[in-house]
């Protein structure tokens, strides 16, 4: 614990190298701890979530045996059903300590940021979470759809042997590709935020974008079918729009502010507020210590 003294000798927060590397050790031995005690969680509930995640191919009659009462994936070794069982274990674990960890990150990392950049943290990642389970959502609700196209090409007289690592596979990676997809119209925003990326140029280059959505969508998903592009592709479209929408309106904003150099010549020294610019800085670091504290 630190004493008064050590606080007022050091008001910023600063620490050496080391102890930079011991504290990102303790939040690392943390996270793992988080990451390994929901492992075990997602061990013991593994059954319900394979279920959960089996379902649409279940629901499919491809999915059947040849008496077409079981729904039948298989297993080409005598310790996949174990890595299998692991696999989904440590999925689980990954989502069930998700706060644990995120948290462990955003103490590491917060410290050494103004405030008003965690504040646009925080907008980023109140966004960013939600977008991402709706994709993860929709992926979910499509799989069968692609699955139903190609196995549909199956004889009746014949039993398609679909390996779980193989469905797995392709379970995680719509789930991924839909995922982070639907991060592409916050990233927009950001950018337009910052002042990278205008609106005049998103409508310059709006058709070139929403091509190569329709394109990174028949590339990106796994089974490559219509259907699911297109599960992809329209609602990114949406979502772009909505961005390009937010990012006219942020410009609209920042035009009606007056521009305190307007009437300055190009030699002209603009006039400076140092006093504010000092008062600030010191709150910006008073912050910082206090984070670190």
């Amino acid at each position: 614990m630190k004493t008064l003294s050590n606080e007022a000798a050091n008001p910023e927060g600063r620490m050496p190298l080391m102890d930079h590397l011991r504290e990102l050790r303790n939040r690392l031995i943390k996270a793992i701890l988080a990451l390994l005690a929901g492992t075990v969680i997602g061990w013991i509930f593994f059954e319900p979530v394979w279920d959960f995640l089996k379902e649409p191919y279940c629901s499919l009659p491809q999915s059947k045996d040849l008496n077409g009462k079981t729904c039948s994936l298989v297993v080409n070794g005598i310790f996949s059903s174990f890595f299998l069982r692991l696999k989904i274990a440590f999925i689980i674990g990954m989502v069930i300590s998700s706060p644990v960890w995120l948290f462990q990150l955003w103490a590491f990392v917060a410290p050494g940021l103004y405030r008003r950049e965690r504040r646009w943290t925080y907008v980023f990642m109140g966004v960013a979470i939600p977008l991402f389970f709706v994709g993860t959502a929709l992926a979910y609700i499509t799989v069968d759809k692609g699955l139903s196209i190609f196995l549909g090409f199956v004889p009746d007289d014949v039993s398609a042997l679909i390996t779980v690592d193989h469905y797995l596979g392709y379970v995680l990676a719509m789930l991924l590709v839909f995922g982070l997809t639907f991060e592409l119209p916050l990233f927009v925003v950001i950018l337009n935020l910052a002042g990278v990326l205008s609106s005049a140029r998103i409508r310059r280059s709006q058709r070139m974008i929403i091509f190569g959505i329709f394109v990174f969508s028949a590339v990106a998903t796994p089974s490559a079918d219509p259907f699911t592009m297109l599960a992809l592709a329209l609602p990114t479209v949406v979502l772009f729009e909505v961005s390009a929408v937010l990012a006219f309106l942020n410009d609209r904003r920042k035009a009606r502010r007056p521009d305190p150099d307007a009437g300055l010549s190009d030699d002209e020294i603009s006039p400076l507020d140092l006093e504010e610019i000092d008062a600030e800085l010191e709150r910006e670091e008073q912050t910082r210590g206090d984070r670190r504290r």
